[in-house]
């Protein structure tokens, strides 16, 4: 993923189509080889059942998984991923699942194939934050109308792949 192809990432709003907009989100989304891409699409679709069991919830697809690299300064804002009504776009409509699986992990200090800052921060109403640190191979799965943030890379790069099920 280190020297693969990769463009701004993009964010919805207002209906929209997909954009850039670097004061909301500011990461690299990766094109992996179509093999990795269907590897992993094949694996989420195996544990479907599984995640959509634990969330009490029948899930049918999930979309095309984003493979993902933020660089020091890369960040997204506090956002939800879907089923808010609030970005009216298919998207947002379709999600009911998001899952972030962390491909390296974060540190407190500057270490090889690790990071620093980059904490995914999910935030509930009248409730404290809660910061979970990645590690290398964890897959976090929460409800898609969950708030959440990625903080700003401080060290390194961060990989990740996010994908959403509907």
């Amino acid at each position: 993923m280190q020297s693969a192809d990769s463009a701004a990432a993009t964010v919805y709003k207002d209906g929209a189509a997909a954009l850039v907009d670097d004061r909301v989100r500011r990461v690299s989304r990766i094109v992996p080889l179509r093999e990795t891409a269907d590897f992993i699409t094949r694996s989420l679709l195996d544990r479907k059942h599984d995640i959509g069991e634990h969330f009490e919830i029948s899930l049918d697809e999930c979309e095309e998984p984003h493979f993902l690299r933020y660089g020091v300064g890369d960040f997204f804002v506090a956002h939800q991923d879907g089923n808010t009504g609030l970005i009216r776009s298919q998207q947002e409509q379709f999600r009911k699942i998001s899952v972030s699986i962390f491909l390296n992990s974060e540190s407190d200090f500057p270490a090889p194939d690790r990071y620093c800052g980059g904490t995914l921060v999910f935030h509930r109403l009248g409730s404290e934050s809660y910061g979970f640190r990645g590690e290398t191979g964890t897959l976090v799965a929460f409800r898609a109308e969950t708030t959440h943030e990625i903080l700003p890379i401080t060290y390194g790069q961060r990989y990740a792949i996010a994908c959403w099920y509907g």
